[in-house]
């Protein structure tokens, strides 16, 4: 594996995982590592215009707009990618896979049409680790209680979102190796520890 890798960050609403990224975030500024970090939708100031689009809760958009949208916010980071491969260890939080796992396991959309549109944006761009947090559903609404905004998707119903983390746990399954189940029902700071002992040796 490269040692400026592309680890990305996956999970489902309350499963902690942008609370992950965020430390990895602070471990690496400490440590003077240079990294890159992205968030989807999100990243640039385009692909930010479209975050604001889908997550607004007066958006009611049908699900093949949304797929696309979530791809055209991608697109719009692939040159800030390519730039970085293999030069910066890059952090994005979701990617690929939330695209598979709420588009296509939550909304039902073609499986096959996803795959070859990321394959022709990311044209050879490959993540190198993934941190799937999976969550149990009384943690996942207890969690989403707190939060003091929520966006549309912070808003399915509960079935929803096991299908979604069902989705990506299937995803995991099939490269054991590209991926590490973090369960995030467990005491926040023993993943925290676990999650940067795994970045080490990652980098």
């Amino acid at each position: 594996m490269s040692k400026k890798p592309i680890i990305v960050f996956e999970g489902i609403e309350g499963s902690g995982k942008s609370h992950h990224i965020k430390k990895i975030v602070n471990f690496l500024k400490k440590k003077k590592v240079d990294f890159l970090f992205l968030r989807e939708p999100g990243g640039n100031a385009n692909s930010e215009k479209i975050r604001k689009l889908i997550l607004s809760k007066k958006t009611k958009f049908q699900p093949k707009t949304d797929l696309l949208l979530y791809i055209a916010a991608r697109n719009e980071n692939i040159s800030i990618l390519k730039k970085n491969y293999k030069k910066k260890i890059i952090l994005i939080d979701r990617f690929i896979d939330s695209t598979l796992a709420y588009q296509h396991y939550g909304m039902g959309l073609d499986l096959n049409f996803i795959n070859n549109v990321n394959k022709f944006i990311l044209d050879g761009l490959k993540v190198d680790f993934t941190f799937l947090n999976v969550v149990s559903e009384k943690n996942m609404i207890k969690r989403l209680r707190k939060r003091k905004k929520l966006n549309r998707y912070d808003k399915f119903d509960n079935n929803f979102y096991k299908k979604v983390q069902k989705g990506f746990i299937k995803m995991a399954q099939k490269k054991p190796k590209k991926y590490f189940i973090v369960n995030s029902n467990l005491e926040i700071k023993s993943n925290e520890k676990l999650i940067i002992n795994i970045v080490k040796d990652l980098i």
